[in-house]
């Protein structure tokens, strides 16, 4: 079985160009620690032969390939001609890499850690936002709690009672201008209006109205004491029409 070999270092002597392949020399140390009693081992120089198409792969020129740093993996052999083979053992490269140095290598690190804090410091940003906003939400609840515990006591004057109180009798479905809303039965109509009969279209334009809002369009004018219809008789049979309990009215 053939002896593999591998070789890491950069090329101690100028590429040599031939047909189809390239050759350059290489040296590596020998073991710095020796068997006891044996000699240690020196320097020793390799020839190696790579295919000219592997060696484009790696992008290396002639200038190049002195300065980077490269791993060779082949085979040993003896059959190549001593004046292409100045090394003392030639190799057969079946594979051959270039390594990244340590000044590379440094800078892909600074660069890795770098951005790595500045996720880190990321993140970081996003929980204190996160935490302020939380913060904020708790204190602003409980003083919107404590304006709500306040509001009770705050006395309203007479006037603002009866405004209010007259706010709460107009129902938001009511025509503009309703004072008041009183029930259907309690109006009572005189008898100059019941001997009349209001225009039909016009009658029937008001009936379509309430079916589409659900309310008259105008309030009815009664007096207030004796609720006698003043104005608005036509209103008046079309909320008998469409059977309405209460109607909006006006004082007279």
């Amino acid at each position: 079985m053939p002896h593999k070999m591998t070789l890491t270092g950069s090329a101690t002597g100028p590429l040599r160009e031939y047909d189809r392949y390239v050759a350059f020399d290489m040296r590596e140390k020998g073991s710095p620690s020796a068997p006891k009693g044996l000699k240690k081992s020196t320097f020793i120089s390799y020839t190696v032969f790579v295919a000219k198409k592997a060696f484009n792969k790696t992008g290396l020129t002639k200038k190049s390939i002195m300065h980077e740093k490269i791993l060779v993996q082949g085979e040993p052999t003896l059959d190549i001609p001593i004046d292409e083979c100045p090394g003392e053992i030639g190799i057969i490269c079946f594979q051959i890499t270039v390594l990244p140095n340590k000044t590379d290598k440094e800078a892909n690190d600074s660069q890795d850690k770098k951005e790595a804090k500045q996720e880190v410091s990321k993140a970081q940003q996003e929980v204190a936002a996160t935490k302020q906003e939380e913060k904020q939400d708790s204190v602003s609840q409980p003083v919107a709690k404590e304006a709500k515990t306040v509001q009770p006591e705050v006395k309203e004057t007479p006037v603002q009672e009866k405004k209010a109180a007259q706010q709460q009798k107009q129902l938001p479905t009511q025509p503009k201008g309703t004072q008041d809303v009183v029930s259907f039965d309690d109006i009572i109509v005189p008898e100059a209006f019941l001997k009349t009969r209001p225009n039909p279209v016009k009658t029937e334009e008001v009936i379509e109205f309430v079916k589409r809002t659900g309310h008259l369009d105008k309030p009815l004018t009664i007096e207030k004491d004796s609720k006698v219809l003043k104005d608005g008789y036509r209103r008046y049979i079309v909320a008998k029409t469409v059977k309405m309990d209460k109607v909006p009215v006006v004082y007279a």
